[in-house]
């Protein structure tokens, strides 16, 4: 069998076993196929020496700590698979660690930074009621972009307020909406999507110009816009907004627990990042205001 029906199948059985997100399936699908243009001969045949020095060849190509870390996820698991199928009697992976990762906070942005991004849309116009709209749901509800742009009319009911979201691995969780985000979201239902819509038939919640549904490469750039607007001189992308939900709402006094639930975090330990964020900011404050900081 040769490589790339090797990987094909194991993509099929990961995205059936697991419920893999599209982009992690095709940053695998690239993982796996770097690695079998380099080994250059059959992905059964693989020793863990020959992991080994796959990847100090990875590292003297400078790739980062992270990538490194998800390469090695996907071998095991697709090493894992071809011991399942019979395809080699041993996982080459078992005797390599993960790397050691530095951690990075996420960009951090003020209330007041927010609010400006927030008031940035001109709500007169068709696309800016959309755009307000999209902005105020991802702050009130910590949205994923990709949970965002796959939103249909019956995820959201505005009269009992509360949205329904399908997040990684197909989990489902049930989200409080705030009275602002309401509000922007009955005016672009009320003023702005049946225009849009332009007498066309989709469930998709957030249109494009097209009648369409809101691509992730297209939010990419109307946030990107709406930051230049506000003033906003960090480097933001639509995941930002979820980012200062969380770390917002940790400074409030809220408890882990219920962050991680609202974010769908599967593991606490992903989520105490925002516990780290809120102790940077009042190290910061501490520094410029205490007389002997």
């Amino acid at each position: 069998m040769n490589n790339d029906t090797l990987i094909n199948q194991f993509l099929d059985h990961y995205w059936l076993s697991s419920g893999a997100t599209d982009n992690t399936l095709k940053a695998y699908r690239s993982d796996l196929v770097m690695f079998a243009k380099w080994l250059g001969h059959s992905l059964t045949k693989v020793s863990d020496q020959t992991i080994a020095q796959y990847f100090d060849y990875r590292q003297q190509s400078q790739f980062s700590s992270a990538t490194q870390a998800r390469v090695l996820t996907c071998l095991r698991v697709f090493y894992q698979y071809l011991l399942t199928q019979d395809s080699i009697q041993t996982n080459p992976t078992n005797k390599l660690n993960h790397p050691k990762q530095t951690q990075k906070l996420p960009v951090f942005l003020a209330i007041d930074e927010v609010s400006n991004l927030l008031d940035a849309p001109d709500t007169n116009t068709l696309f800016g009621l959309r755009d307000r709209a999209m902005l105020e749901l991802l702050y009130s509800c910590g949205l994923r972009v990709s949970e965002l742009i796959k939103l249909d009319l019956q995820h959201l009911n505005l009269t009992e307020e509360y949205i329904r979201i399908i997040g990684k691995g197909e989990k489902e969780r049930i989200l409080p909406l705030g009275e602002l985000a309401i509000e922007h979201l009955q005016n672009y239902e009320q003023k702005s999507r049946p225009h849009l819509l332009k007498k066309g038939q989709t469930n998709g919640y957030f249109l494009t110009n097209r009648g369409s549904s809101m691509s992730r490469q297209n939010f990419f750039y109307i946030i990107k816009a709406y930051a230049l607007k506000a003033g906003i001189d960090k480097p933001l992308s639509p995941h930002t907004l979820r980012h200062a939900f969380a770390t917002h709402l940790v400074q409030q006094g809220a408890d882990l627990r219920s962050v991680q639930l609202m974010l769908g975090h599967s593991d606490i330990a992903t989520t105490q990042i925002y516990t780290h964020i809120q102790n940077v900011q009042l190290k910061a404050q501490h520094s410029k205001h205490h007389p002997r900081g």
